[in-house]
């Protein structure tokens, strides 16, 4: 068994990625998920920005884009759609990278993720070599992270990390607020009562724990 875990950050420049070109256009931050290759060749892609229907136009033009399907939740646009366009993340995927988050801005696409072992890490090094425009940000061991989640530390339920985690991440606690209740539970794939009740649960669950 393998007990060392590495997380690192790419970076991607000059990449011909319809969300990368996009982004050349549009002042906005596109977050995504990490893409899903099928076998005929597609990738199923899901990422979401601040509200721009000028980003809308640019990918819905995009003949590289099918089946593109918008939500429009308070502060952010939603995003799912098929690309003919193969993402440069899959030669880091085939080399052993596991891919958490991908983040475009300016052109220019962030990579995090993570790997199991230093072999594993050269096996990506190698593959982001071969690949124009990918360059190695960032790497530390995960080993600090993974001894103790938050979870286990404050005895929240996995779901109900999730939940604070995504809350978090997407502004829902801000003032005023990036997201609303619906943009997190479409988010986290749950309806809105799931999402506030898992919240207020895990609320509960914290402030018992700071308070008593």
């Amino acid at each position: 068994m393998i007990d060392e875990c590495l997380a690192v950050e790419f970076r991607v420049q000059n990449d011909d990625c319809p969300l990368s070109e996009a982004t050349r256009e549009v002042d906005v931050e596109i977050g995504a998920q990490p893409p899903q290759h099928r076998s005929d060749g597609y990738d199923l892609l899901k990422f979401s920005s601040p509200k721009s229907d000028r980003l809308t136009r640019l990918l819905d033009d995009d003949d590289r884009i099918s089946y593109l399907h918008v939500s429009r939740t308070d502060g952010r646009y939603r995003y799912r759609c098929l690309s003919k366009e193969p993402c440069v993340v899959h030669r880091l995927i085939d080399g052993g990278l596991i891919v958490e988050t991908l983040r475009y801005r300016d052109g220019a696409a962030m990579i995090f993720g993570a790997v199991v072992g230093r072999d594993v890490l050269k096996g990506v090094m190698e593959a982001a070599g071969e690949t124009v425009g990918v360059t190695l940000e960032r790497v530390y061991p995960l080993q600090a992270e993974a001894k103790e989640s938050p979870g286990h530390r404050w005895d929240l339920t996995p779901a109900q990390e999730e939940c604070l985690r995504t809350a978090l991440e997407m502004g829902y606690f801000t003032i005023p607020r990036n997201a609303s209740s619906e943009a997190v539970a479409d988010e986290l794939g749950i309806s809105k009562s799931a999402f506030l009740e898992r919240l207020r649960r895990g609320e509960a669950a914290l402030f018992r724990q700071i308070f008593s």
